[in-house]
């Protein structure tokens, strides 16, 4: 019979969770990972089985603590008429944060080598659809008058718009603000 584990299982992944979205899979070393978290290598394993199951649980937690608390005013009944230019700022603030990590763990990956692989396309493609469905959501609140298919549209550019601005943040963070406030230029007028 093995020891009790001895750790927060949670607080592991968080620590886990930003050196991932700092430096990548593959780029975030074992020993890396250890001293981020406080745990070595033998408990890592025995509690998540492989660096990519502790980096699976990492991009779990992303979406549970990072993304869908910022979605949920969008998804809301009934959803303010503000939730979208309201989401939309936040996540550009994020983005100014200096202690914040730059772009977006599942972006990052998606554009990394470990995005070819089957289960993380998924997981990239579900992200992309909730974001855009929320986005079409509050875009709907905020517009009542358009049509479904001009806001369907308008929520497409602005998902467009977003994971450019995540995907180019390391390299064009300049760009990627303008992306930003493209979208949330969009989101506030409609035009």
């Amino acid at each position: 019979m093995g020891r009790p584990q001895e750790f927060d299982t949670a607080q592991v992944v968080r620590a886990a969770r930003r050196v991932f979205w700092d430096q990548g899979y593959s780029e975030a070393s074992m020993p890396e990972l250890e001293q981020a978290t406080g745990v070595g290598r033998s408990s890592i394993y025995h509690a998540f089985g492989s660096k990519r199951g502790l980096f699976d649980a990492a991009v779990t937690s992303y979406l549970d603590e990072v993304v869908r608390p910022r979605l949920r005013p969008l998804y809301d009944d009934p959803v303010d008429p503000d939730a979208v230019v309201i989401y939309l700022t936040s996540v550009k603030a994020a983005g100014r944060k200096a202690s914040s990590a730059v772009g977006c763990l599942l972006i990052n990956t998606a554009t990394s080598p470990l995005g070819a692989d089957a289960a993380v396309a998924r997981v990239v493609a579900d992200y992309r659809a909730e974001l855009q469905d929320g986005l079409r959501r509050g875009l709907q609140a905020r517009f009542p008058d358009r049509g479904s298919d001009a806001i369907a549209r308008l929520a497409k550019t602005c998902t467009a718009l977003l994971v450019s601005a995540f995907s180019t943040a390391r390299s064009d963070p300049k760009g990627a603000a303008r992306d930003l406030e493209l979208a949330i230029s969009l989101a506030t007028d409609g035009s």
